[in-house]
C-alpha cells in the first residue's frame, strides 16, 4: 500500500482581495492518510483527555481517562506505582493509544475505501471505540463491566468524551 501523499488533480481556487483566480496547479488536499492517522489521533486524544480531566477535577465526572489508562497498565502488568506516576504513565498511554486508534482508522479507510460520508464512517468507528472502552478497558482497569464501580453514569461520561474525540478527530483531519 502506498500512502496518498500526492496532490489532488483539481485546480486551486484562490480568492484574493484583488481578483479571484483559478490556477492550473494542483491543490494540496490533506487526508488522514497523510500522517497515517497519527496527527488526528493525537489531537483528538489530547482534547478527549483534557475534557475528561477537567470534568473529573470539577466533580462533573467520576473518573479520569488519564488515571484509568494508567491503572489499566499497572493492573495488567502487576506494577505498583504512586498516584502521580500513574497519572504520568496515563498521559503517555492515552496519547499513544489515541495515535494508535488514529492509525487504525487510517488503515480501515485504506482497506475498506468507504464510499459513504467519511463523517459517518468516523462516527461508526468512534462508537466501536466507545463500546470497547465500556466492555474491555474499564473492566481490565478494575472498574467493572461498563465502569459500574465508578458510578451508574460512567457510560454517559464515556459517551461524552468519545463524542469529543470524534469531533476533534474530524476537525484534525
Amino acid at each position: 500500500m502506498v500512502l496518498n501523499l500526492l496532490t489532488s488533480p483539481r485546480a486551486c481556487v484562490s480568492l484574493s482581495e484583488k481578483s479571484p483566480a483559478i490556477h492550473s496547479y494542483p491543490c494540496r488536499r490533506w487526508k488522514v492518510t497523510d500522517s497515517f492517522g497519527i496527527v488526528p489521533g493525537l489531537v483528538a486524544g489530547f482534547f478527549m483527555g483534557l475534557c475528561s480531566e477537567i470534568g473529573y477535577r470539577l466533580n462533573i465526572f467520576r473518573s479520569s481517562l488519564i488515571y484509568i489508562d494508567g491503572t489499566f497498565f499497572t493492573r495488567t502488568t502487576g506494577i505498583t506505582l504512586g498516584r502521580g506516576a500513574v497519572y504520568g504513565l496515563g498521559v503517555i498511554i492515552h496519547l499513544f493509544t489515541s495515535a494508535a486508534f488514529g492509525v487504525g482508522y487510517a488503515v480501515l479507510v485504506m482497506l475498506l475505501r468507504p464510499e459513504m460520508n467519511l463523517v459517518l464512517f468516523v462516527c461508526g468507528y468512534i462508537f466501536l471505540l466507545y463500546l470497547g472502552m465500556l466492555v474491555v478497558a474499564l473492566p481490565v482497569a478494575g472498574q467493572g463491566f461498563l465502569g459500574r464501580r465508578l458510578g451508574s453514569f460512567t457510560w454517559l461520561e464515556q459517551l461524552i468524551v468519545h463524542i469529543i474525540y470524534g469531533i476533534a478527530f474530524i476537525w484534525a483531519m
